[in-house]
């Protein structure tokens, strides 16, 4: 939710600051006082293209921050984990936004600089925009059916379609791919049946290569390598002087230094230790002599073979390269061999996943329809409530036939082939009218400003505990409403908030008194310039702006006891 938003030289506002709560924020002002300015800040902080001409006059940028609490919100914690985001103490994300008189515009997450679209991308994580503006998520037709599914608990079927889709997408690509190999697997074999000949023919063996030139180097040195071991037999064991008896000496020394003084305790067991290494040593040395022996047709039979390994190693790269050349030669032979075979294995792969896909897109079908059924008489209900005397609210379910020979991605049933979608075999769209005898249109297309509202402030009533979207704020929901409709409003709108934060702009008392935070917006000439302010109301404050809404420009006894009276019937106190 939002917690703090800070405006600074923004269209009329010099500088500006608001804490919010968790409920239901009502703003409040006189008709131009620039309410709508506060929405319009927010919407840019969340994304929505700037223009230079929102900076103040005489000021080099405008600035909006806004802080929120997303303590518990993985989605969003995830994203910044995704685009390497710092994550703030106590679950808080801020979110800043600048825009310049020159044009330009910079964003910052969590004080790191970010794109513009990577707040756009988060503001659509959290909050949802209801009046003159873009983030009006319910417009969009994918986000019509997920949230349809999110009201009938749909989310583990469409993963297990997803899932199915996945996997028929994935044995299209190996057949379509196969396809594509067969002419040049046709042209290639020749080729590829010698080039795998002459690997099998030489044989080469892996880490043969740094074996081999071990040997030889062990080979070509013989003599030298006879003499130095001779030499170390001599000095380790062998010699007069060898350093075996000379360490046996040294350690008959300590043993006496140690029976006189006991500091020298220790180091015997040094000199015992280093005795056993230099016997291990010798004995190695003689071992290794042992096995010297100079081999001249030996050596000629290694550089045979190495000339041999090294003719492949330049065609490529690698023994490791060689190995593997000859392990993909013998798959493509052998495909090659078997390709009418592949294809037809894959084939029958693919009707199976076509089946299954199916066999889940209908299940998944047959439970949308019913929970559209069920919301279609959820929604019209409450838009009569809302007073819109006559809604059509209906859900537009449609399916798309496939010739089942045309395509490959599609899912297969008994009564035919359909078209896949993200989400099933369904095309799901909201249609409404709102008037007696009118055929009911796509959502998008209802104009009313006031009417989109509250068929918003419907279906987000019916959708609220599966829409995961914190924050809801609604610009001009009481266009066109007064009296009890307009506390029927409220009173949704306050029902609305046990899910979601929301934040209305409103001029009706109906629904200000039902405030959890109400803020007042002025508009105020100081010193020669016009600057919009804006301050939430202590309660006591609030009644005088609630009677100020019921007509009152001069606030009497009678009318702040008209707006106790109201504020106690919407609050059922």
């Amino acid at each position: 939710m939002l917690k703090h938003l800070a405006i600074q030289q923004f269209a009329l506002i010099d500088q500006l600051e608001l804490d919010f709560g968790a409920g239901l924020n009502i703003i409040t002002g006189e008709t131009g006082a620039g309410k709508s300015i506060i929405v319009d800040a927010l919407s840019l902080l969340l994304g929505e293209r700037a223009s230079a001409t929102v900076v103040r006059s005489g000021a080099k940028k405008a600035v909006i921050e806004g802080i929120f609490d997303i303590r518990g919100n993985r989605t969003i914690e995830q994203f910044l984990e995704r685009h390497e985001f710092d994550l703030l103490q106590e679950g808080l994300l801020l979110l800043r936004r600048e825009i310049y008189t020159n044009g330009l515009s910079r964003a910052f997450v969590n004080d790191t600089p970010a794109k513009v679209a990577t707040l756009k991308e988060l503001g659509n994580y959290l909050v949802d925009f209801h009046g003159q503006h873009e983030h009006q998520s319910l417009l969009r037709v994918p986000v019509q059916q997920k949230l349809l599914d999110n009201v009938g608990g749909l989310e583990g079927i469409v993963e297990q379609y997803q899932q199915a889709l996945q996997q028929l997408k994935a044995a299209v690509a190996e057949y379509e791919s196969l396809q594509q190999r067969e002419q040049q697997l046709r042209q290639e074999e020749a080729f590829n049946r010698f080039r795998l000949e002459e690997i099998e023919h030489i044989d080469p063996q892996p880490g043969e290569e740094e074996a081999l030139e071990r040997e030889l180097s062990v080979l070509e040195n013989a003599e030298f390598i006879i003499d130095a071991l001779h030499q170390l037999s001599t000095l380790l064991y062998e010699g007069e002087a060898a350093i075996r008896d000379q360490l046996i000496q040294v350690r008959s020394l300590v043993e006496q230094l140690q029976q006189i003084d006991g500091v020298f305790d220790p180091y015997r067991a040094d000199v015992q230790s280093a005795i056993v290494m230099v016997e291990e040593f010798a004995r190695f040395v003689q071992r290794y002599e042992s096995e010297i022996e100079f081999d001249p047709q030996r050596i000629e039979h290694i550089r045979q073979r190495l000339s041999q390994l090294r003719s492949l190693i330049r065609k490529y790269g690698s023994l490791e390269q060689v190995l593997a050349a000859k392990a993909q030669l013998q798959r493509e032979l052998e495909l090659a061999e078997n390709f009418e075979e592949a294809l037809r294995q894959l084939q029958q792969q693919i009707a199976e996943r076509q089946r299954q896909v199916g066999k889940i897109a209908l299940k998944l079908s047959h439970r949308r329809r019913k929970v559209a059924a069920e919301v279609e008489k959820q929604v019209e209900q409450l838009l009569q409530h809302l007073g819109i005397a006559h809604p059509t609210f209906r859900i537009q379910i449609l399916q798309h036939p496939l010739d089942c020979t045309a395509e490959m991605v599609v899912a297969a049933t008994d009564e035919g082939c359909y078209r896949c979608f993200e989400r099933g075999i369904d095309s799901v769209e909201f249609f409404i009218s709102t008037n007696v005898g009118e055929k009911p249109k796509p959502l998008v297309e209802v104009a009313s400003g006031g009417e989109i509202s509250r068929i918003m402030l419907a279906l987000k009533t019916i959708l609220a505990k599966s829409d995961r979207l914190p924050m809801l704020v609604f610009d001009e929901i009481d266009v066109g409403i007064s009296g009890r409709i307009a506390q029927k409003v409220g009173k949704a709108l306050k029902n609305l908030s046990r899910y979601h934060q929301i934040i209305a702009i409103t001029h009706l008392p109906q629904i200000a008194a039902l405030a959890d935070e109400h803020i007042v917006v002025q508009k105020q000439v100081v010193g020669q310039r016009t600057v919009v302010t804006a301050r939430s109301l202590p309660p006591k404050e609030r009644l005088y702006e609630v009677a100020r809404l019921m007509g009152g420009e001069e606030i009497t006894d009678a009318l702040l006891e008209s707006a106790r009276q109201l504020t106690r019937v919407s609050n059922g106190t």
